[in-house]
């Protein structure tokens, strides 16, 4: 006798799915991108110290970087498993953006260079 092994096949979402779920998802981090680049420009109007520069430069990259690692770990799963993925990643983002917000607030005397 022979024995049948009968193997679960799950359907892999398709290709053009997954990247409808990646560019939506891209539109919302190039948003944050384009916030902090802005922040970034009306801060430096009044001039930025290095430690400025850096804090405020590291958030322009930080959502592309967010975004890089979350495709990286979504992008052999099926399309709602990697917008699941972009969607936590983007709540990262958005946390670390009030950060941002909250720190160059409070602390603006350390960012920004008072011109006498």
């Amino acid at each position: 006798m022979t024995e049948q092994t009968t193997s679960s096949v799950t359907g892999a979402s398709p290709r053009w799915l997954s990247a409808l779920v990646l560019g939506l998802a891209g539109l919302f981090y190039a948003y944050a991108i384009w916030n902090a680049v802005a922040h970034l420009l009306s801060m430096a109007q009044g001039g930025l110290t290095g430690i400025g520069w850096a804090t405020l430069l590291f958030g322009v990259v930080f959502p592309a970087l967010v975004f890089v690692f979350a495709y990286a770990i979504g992008r052999r799963r099926r399309a709602g498993e990697l917008a699941v993925v972009l969607l936590a990643g983007l709540g990262v983002v958005a946390v670390f953006w009030l950060s941002l917000i909250g720190y160059s607030i409070l602390n603006m005397s350390d960012l920004v260079t008072v011109a006498a």
